[in-house]
């Protein structure tokens, strides 16, 4: 195989590719189906991404093809096998505490910030250059290399199913959309929405809930939370929180001081992705722990203390009762992602996102919470589509081509990784996730401020290319 230069062709196009970035950086991707139409089936923002990336596509002499506008993808290559390499455009939304506009990327003491730098339009740039690096040179392929792009990775997979259904099925390939060396494992991914119930002897309190809310997206820790309640001594109650949030790893505020008035009280945690819940601090489970202190009555008590007994400064499970270890794919974990409490419609429930070993399912899951916690105080549904355990082993060519890329750009030995993170990489059964996060780098996916060091975006780039070349022959 021909000796190429790959650091020497990436340091070429850096302006170009930096360019490109920052033009999809700009597009705010979140999934909207609010504002969704027959051209936007998943909103403006998913759509137009996907279409930024496939004109870049055939500006360069790619081959396209749009999928319904929630999928596509960029081709090349010819031969009787199809090579996969799948990446998605959508972000999850951008939250709170930004310290610049996370839609206007800033390039900053070597690295470009903004949402999706890391998670996934970073990455998907990377290896689309480096696809783009192979086409350039005239390398020698023999197989079809089909680039696809998903829109809405981070919810429901709409997208990428679509495509499934319709377009060939790539044989293998990888996701550049986790760490390297790899992941040749991921964990099942299932949600689960608890609904507490009307206790049959309700708590005798001073205070009423009227609602609580938190979260975004049932894949990311919550960073703030927010509860009305009234009936509580302004005074007393301000005294009580300041102590909590003196001795707990959160912030918070409360507003309303006037006897009487419905008090508001906000929690401030930490953000972090749902498949690492102990990397956040999860501010409704901090709030209802609070909360879980005060004299609340009736199903406002009910649910704060589910939340408490349940749910709170607990991320593998045990105290739900659902707690699993698998020799190869190691421990299960459960973090409380969304919450909604509203006194007014009697409603009361917290979405949990499950990650789970081979060995247990979300129908054994589903039923354990409800036996854990009683059935007479919650019942338990299973949200959407859940994702089995995957795995590919690391004898297939495909881990060890990508490991020895990984070996040979970095002087690292490759290893594989089995994580709790849900990529495209499980979208077909010799699928992969492979880079673009370097071990040891913070992870920021999810997180406000989300960045990816541009070292890190050009080092990716050249292991993308010759991986692409190597699995191409």
């Amino acid at each position: 195989m021909e000796k190429i230069d790959w650091q020497a062709e990436v340091a070429k196009r850096q302006d170009a590719l930096l360019a490109d970035l920052q033009t999809l950086l700009k597009i705010k991707s979140e999934r909207d189906t609010k504002h969704a139409t027959a051209d936007a089936p998943l909103g403006p923002g998913p759509a137009k991404a996907l279409d930024t990336m496939l004109t870049i596509g055939r500006r360069d002499g790619f081959t396209t093809k749009n999928v319904g506008n929630v999928a596509g993808r960029i081709a090349y290559g010819s031969g009787d096998e199809i090579f996969g390499i799948f990446g998605h455009l959508d972000v999850v939304p951008a939250g709170d505490d930004w310290a610049t506009d996370p839609y206007a990327p800033v390039i900053k003491d070597g690295r470009i910030y903004g949402r999706g730098t890391a998670d996934d339009k970073g990455p998907a740039l990377a290896a689309y250059y480096g696809l783009k690096i192979v086409k350039d040179l005239g390398l020698p392929v023999h197989k079809q290399i089909h680039y696809i792009f998903g829109t809405d990775e981070e919810s429901e997979w709409v997208g990428i199913h679509t495509y499934l259904k319709s377009e060939p099925v790539p044989a293998f390939g990888f996701s550049p959309d986790a760490e390297f060396p790899i992941i040749n494992g991921e964990k099942g991914i299932a949600d689960f929405t608890i609904t507490v119930l009307p206790p049959k002897q309700p708590a005798h309190g001073d205070y009423q809930l009227h609602s609580f809310t938190a979260g975004i997206r049932t894949n990311m820790v919550p960073g703030r939370a927010i509860a009305v309640v009234s009936g509580a001594n302004p005074g007393e109650l301000l005294q009580s929180f300041n102590a909590f949030l003196a001795s707990h790893p959160v912030d918070g505020n409360m507003t309303g001081e006037a006897e009487g008035d419905n008090i508001t009280l906000t929690v401030t945690g930490k953000v972090a992705h749902a498949s690492t819940p102990d990397q956040g601090i999860n501010a409704a489970a901090y709030l209802a722990m609070f909360l879980n202190s005060q004299p609340l009555a009736g199903l406002g008590a009910a649910y704060v203390q589910v939340i408490a007994n349940y749910l709170a400064q607990d991320t593998d499970g045990t105290q739900l009762g659902i707690s699993h270890h698998d020799a190869l794919m190691g421990d299960l974990s459960a973090s409380a992602d969304l919450f909604y409490f509203n006194a007014a419609e009697h409603k009361a429930m917290v979405t949990i996102n499950v990650r789970y070993p081979q060995g247990t399912s979300d129908q054994t899951i589903n039923r354990q919470i409800v036996q854990t916690i009683g059935a007479d105080r919650v019942t338990s549904e299973i949200v959407g589509d859940p994702e089995p355990p995957h795995y590919v082993s690391g004898d297939d060519p495909l881990v060890k081509t990508l490991l020895q890329v990984y070996t040979d750009h970095t002087g690292q030995p490759g290893h594989e990784q089995i994580v709790g993170g849900g990529t495209y990489g499980r979208v077909i059964p010799r699928g992969v996730a492979f880079g673009a996060e370097l071990p040891d780098t913070e992870s920021v996916m999810h997180q406000a401020n989300e960045y990816m060091p541009l070292s890190e975006l050009w080092l990716a780039t050249a292991i993308y290319a010759d991986a692409i070349y190597r699995l191409a022959q």
